[in-house]
């Protein structure tokens, strides 16, 4: 049996439907304090979200404005958000509520060093190989 999702007691369907200053008196202090003093940007994108929505078209939102609190009414949405080389894209879940968007979109990869040919530094190439 799969366990319905909720967040702070309140289903995904209960929170589509509340309002911006309802929703973010369920989140934590610094989420409810972005929502807050929201800037021209982070209005745009939401312009463009609720623009998006209405024509129903289902295509990827591309957006720079990393900092955006994810919420509800985004939910199964796509976005593309810029890592600072490409932008990665996302769907939106429920259980990524109240989180940042560039909290999925990775700005530094894992180096991998290892014995030297592919992937190894310039250094590491006259090294001997046991």
């Amino acid at each position: 049996m799969a366990r319905a999702f909720s967040f702070r007691g309140k289903s995904a369907e209960e929170l589509q439907q509340m309002d911006m200053a309802q929703f973010s008196k369920l989140l934590k202090s610094r989420q409810r304090r972005a929502i807050k003093r929201m800037g021209v940007q982070y209005k745009s994108l939401i312009v463009k979200v609720e623009r998006a929505k209405k024509k129903g078209t289902g295509k990827t939102i591309r957006t720079h404005i990393r900092e955006a609190v994810i919420l509800p009414q985004w939910i199964g949405m796509r976005f593309a958000v810029y890592n600072g080389k490409s932008f990665d894209e996302i769907s939106i879940g429920p259980e990524m509520m109240g989180h940042r968007l560039g909290e999925y979109a990775y700005t530094v990869k894992h180096v991998q060093h290892s014995a030297p040919g592919i992937r190894a530094t310039r250094g590491s190439k006259f090294l001997a190989v046991k």
